[in-house]
């Protein structure tokens, strides 16, 4: 394999693209919401709350487990869907430091 263009930027950065990517969807969004709202559900939960199929909703769950903003516990014959507190925790510092270091005024034309 070849280097990827990912390679041309560093780990900061990267993470930030992800976590951006992840959060990129309001469907994302929406599934975000409701885990903050009740704490944990399970795919079928999330299937009844928003206007998408169950398919759908797997895959966004599957973007947001990947950026590591939320997990998943098999109980059953079910997974029980998360905030991963130690991730979110770590991605809002990251965000913030993004954000911060913006001073304002200093981007005035």
């Amino acid at each position: 394999m070849g280097v990827t263009k990912k390679d041309n930027f560093n780990h900061t950065q990267n993470t930030i693209a992800q976590l951006a990517k992840a959060i990129g969807h309001p469907a994302r969004i929406a599934i975000l919401e409701l885990l903050i709202k009740k704490n944990s559900c399970i795919c079928g939960d999330i299937v009844d709350q928003l206007p998408l199929a169950q398919a759908t909703i797997s895959q966004h769950l599957r973007e947001l487990k990947e950026a590591g903003l939320i997990k998943g516990q098999i109980e059953g014959a079910s997974i029980c869907y998360c905030i991963d507190e130690k991730a979110w925790k770590e991605a809002q510092k990251i965000l913030n430091r993004l954000f911060d270091s913006y001073k304002t005024g200093s981007g005035s034309l």
